[in-house]
């Protein structure tokens, strides 16, 4: 199958070894950033150390190779408020990444995929408010896998995607950046650009596996993949799961969120030793680790978000939980 790529042709370059990285890295310095710097767009994702090597990688060659933020016609890919093209996509049922046509338009505030590349409908439309993106290539097992969330019913939706190109995914994940910051300008008049930019993409808090056991804590305790996305607590039978089993949304101390180490004493059913409680206004979780180090992680995790107070938007997400069937 051959790839198609959206606006902008872009070559398919030798990947960099994390050594040539660290070289143009640490060779930055304010001379060259002056003159390769000059026109980085506000909501262009500028990476540290700790990010994947793609997008390390990317932001090197767009600034020394391509100079994209001395030319700002080179910006188009990411900059134009629409993209279209194809990207390889996880199927849900069989896990097998099929090619989908995708259309990203800031004036319909949507990030849409068809099945068919002569569809008229969208298989699926995300509303660019509630859109997030974020590279996992290890957990999709594609060195350019990003996966993309999104809202439907108030409930989270993945989809994960790459494409062979890594310049090619690195443009689709900053025009998804730059399609939310315009949003995100309207939607908050008069907002500085620094409070905007932190709300465009998010990583994850935290993830990984944990045992967990049902609201009676009589029934057995089953291991599942566990996300933290902000405030929510999302739970997956398989890290690779369109649709999360359930949700938990962690509050602040001052509404009567806690989070302690440990499990009642009656608790029954659980494998792992190394528990964890976390009580809410309306009922107790209870989850078990492997290990008391990922215990630990966990709970500075969770001790993290319940120490932080409330903005006033999050009280209406905690309502909404609270009607849930």
């Amino acid at each position: 199958m051959e790839w198609c790529r959206g606006r902008g042709e872009s070559v398919l370059l030798d990947p960099w070894s994390d050594a040539e990285v660290e070289f143009m890295a640490s060779n930055g310095n304010d001379a060259a950033k002056a003159k390769y710097e000059q026109k980085v767009p506000v909501f262009y994702y500028r990476p540290t150390h700790t990010d994947c090597q793609l997008l390390r990688e990317q932001w090197i060659r767009a600034r020394y190779e391509r100079k994209e933020f001395v030319c700002v016609e080179r910006q188009e890919p990411y900059s134009a408020g629409y993209r279209e093209g194809f990207l390889w996509k996880r199927a849900r049922d069989n896990g097998q990444f099929l090619s989908r046509k995708c259309i990203l338009s800031e004036r319909d505030g949507a990030l849409k995929y068809f099945n068919k590349h002569d569809a008229r409908e969208p298989k699926a439309l995300m509303k660019i408010h509630t859109l997030n993106a974020s590279f996992q290539p290890g957990k999709i097992g594609q060195p350019h896998g990003l996966q993309v969330t999104y809202l439907k019913d108030n409930s989270t939706r993945n989809i994960f995607v790459y494409h062979k190109d890594g310049k090619e995914m690195v443009d689709w994940f900053n025009a998804i950046r730059a399609a939310r910051f315009h949003y995100l300008q309207v939607a908050f008049p008069g907002a500085h650009h620094a409070d905007l930019v932190p709300k465009l993409t998010r990583n994850y808090i935290k993830e990984g596996y944990m045992e967990k056991t049902g609201p009676k804590h009589t029934e057995g305790f089953k291991k599942r993949w566990f996300t933290i996305d902000d405030r929510r607590l999302m739970y997956f039978k398989d890290p690779l799961d369109a649709y999360a089993r359930g949700e938990v949304f962690i509050g602040s101390k001052e509404n009567s969120y806690t989070v302690l180490p440990g499990l009642p004493p009656s608790t029954q059913g659980y494998h792992w030793q190394f528990g964890i409680t976390i009580v809410t206004p309306d009922r107790k979780f209870l989850f078990t680790c492997e290990t008391e180090e990922e215990q630990q992680d966990w709970m500075a995790a969770f001790q993290g978000l319940v120490n932080r107070p409330m903005l006033p938007q999050e009280y209406a997400v905690e309502a909404h939980f609270k009607h849930k069937p």
